[in-house]
């Protein structure tokens, strides 16, 4: 009849019933209608030993990533002591006259700037222990580097001690680097058990070559970039290499102290301070002359 639609009753096929009878004929809409009403079917569609897989490949990317960083760490803590073993002649000599001026200053109560510091003043020390190089008959001086900032690098700038020796002139010149507080450039406050353990081998003052300086500089800033990388944290620019080898290789000045004596504080009387208040013009100007006034 005109106006009257016969519904015809559909049979939906599920994913087994397709698998169970392959001779029958399936429309596309069969397939898809079986496969939404059976979602959990594609649960099974991957595997077990997949998703194991997986996971062993993650333990063993793992695995290798500690196997790598350990080999990093053993062959910086190799390089940091080949480096630190090795030594000449001079820089022995250098060496052994520093510590003997730190070992007389370290107990000192006061210093050349007449301050009560125990051997804490870091600009007395190092006039005190290039006097005595120089009337040890050494060429030392007291350097300042200085630098500007870059779009890498802040400014910055650092004091050291240097000694030029010229005794061999097949040689040439040889620039010996004294710094009194070598450890404590390198040290970082959230370094790794391992930058730490590295960093602990090195001496407090260092005294060596420029060309002994510029491989220790290179080791610790790789040895910091690892260690940064490793706990993801940022570098902070004044630890890369760049700023850490101007401190001691940028231009600076070179000077001396004055010719005080050495040994300390001496026996020299504080300098009195004049004040306005008690200064009296009749004793350094008699022929000055002077107007009573009476204050009411």
């Amino acid at each position: 009849m005109a106006g009257v639609m016969l519904r015809i009753p559909v049979t939906r096929l599920t994913a087994d019933d397709i698998l169970e009878f392959p001779g029958r004929a399936a429309s596309l809409s069969d397939m898809v209608l079986g496969f939404i009403e059976e979602p959990a079917a594609a649960t099974h569609a991957f595997p077990a030993d997949s998703m194991t897989s997986g996971s062993d490949e993650e333990d063993e990317d793992q695995a290798a990533s500690v196997e790598e960083n350990k080999a990093f760490w053993d062959e910086q803590h190799q390089l940091l002591q080949a480096t630190l073993h090795r030594t000449s002649s001079i820089e022995s000599k250098i060496r052994q006259a520093t510590k003997e001026v730190l070992r007389e200053t370290i107990d000192s109560t006061c210093c050349r700037c007449s301050r009560e510091v125990a051997g804490d003043c870091r600009n007395c020390l190092q006039s005190e222990i290039c006097n005595r190089l120089i009337s040890l008959g050494y060429n030392c001086a007291i350097c300042k580097s200085k630098w500007k900032s870059s779009a890498s690098t802040p400014s910055g700038e650092h004091t050291y001690l240097e000694v030029l020796d010229i005794s061999n002139p097949k040689r040439g010149e040889t620039r010996v680097v004294i710094e009194l507080n070598f450890r404590a450039e390198f040290e970082m406050a959230r370094a790794s058990q391992d930058y730490n353990r590295l960093v602990s081998f090195l001496p407090e003052v260092f005294v060596g070559k420029a060309e002994r300086l510029r491989a220790l500089i290179k080791i610790l800033c790789n040895a910091a970039k690892k260690c940064m990388k490793e706990k993801k944290m940022h570098l902070g620019p004044w630890r890369k290499h760049k700023y850490m080898q101007a401190k001691w290789f940028a231009a600076f000045e070179r000077s001396t102290p004055g010719l005080l004596q050495v040994g300390g504080c001496g026996n020299r009387p504080p300098k009195q301070r004049a004040s306005l208040l008690t200064f009296d013009l009749s004793e350094t100007m008699p022929g000055l002359h002077f107007t009573a006034v009476e204050v009411l």
